[in-house]
């Protein structure tokens, strides 16, 4: 398998609590990839929380910083990279998203609920009416997500390794084989 990707990486992209980044390192791990997840290299390079930087700094600020993050990630081969939720927003991160295979990991409304409801970390979450705001954030965002390579059912009835083998099966059936000129020598 990682000889046919022959480097491309893969973006995983999503709504928050899909598992982007949980099956991320398992994808990474079973391909021999480095893994890295968008949100986590903000809050490296920032040395602040995504929370604090909503807070201090507007959510507009967070997405410049993280086409940032993914123009300078893209530049490199055999990554696994989980983006935030939001990444699909903007027109100009799909440009760096084109130049691997992108990934959309899916999960019904009340499996994102039931993970997400205790997490107070999500800037975008802090509402009273979380399965509400989920789907609002869902109906936002399902046709850019719509615009990946493939999609993957992530729920609670298969463990993270499981999907990232389906996930990697997947994506082996949507490779081109390589065309090798004829032999003309034969």
């Amino acid at each position: 398998m990682k000889d046919s990707l022959k480097g491309t990486n893969i973006y995983l992209i999503g709504m928050m609590g899909t598992g982007k980044t949980t099956v991320g390192r398992e994808i990474a791990h079973q391909l021999g990839y480095q893994f890295f997840d968008t949100d986590a290299v903000i809050e490296q390079a920032t040395r602040q929380t995504i929370a604090d930087l909503f807070a201090e700094q507007g959510e507009a600020a967070f997405r410049n910083l993280e086409t940032q993050v993914l123009s300078q990630l893209s530049a490199y081969k055999c990554l696994v990279i989980a983006t935030g939720g939001g990444i699909v927003l903007r027109q100009a991160n799909w440009s760096y998203l084109r130049h691997g295979i992108v990934v959309w990991l899916d999960a019904p409304i009340a499996v994102l609920q039931h993970r997400l409801e205790a997490d107070t970390t999500r800037p975008l979450l802090q509402t009273a009416d979380l399965a509400t705001r989920l789907s609002d954030l869902m109906e936002q965002r399902r046709s850019l997500y719509a615009q990946a390579d493939l999609q993957i059912q992530s729920d609670n009835q298969i463990s993270p390794a499981q999907l990232a083998t389906q996930t990697l099966e997947r994506i082996q059936q949507i490779l081109k084989p390589e065309i090798l000129p004829p032999d003309y020598g034969n």
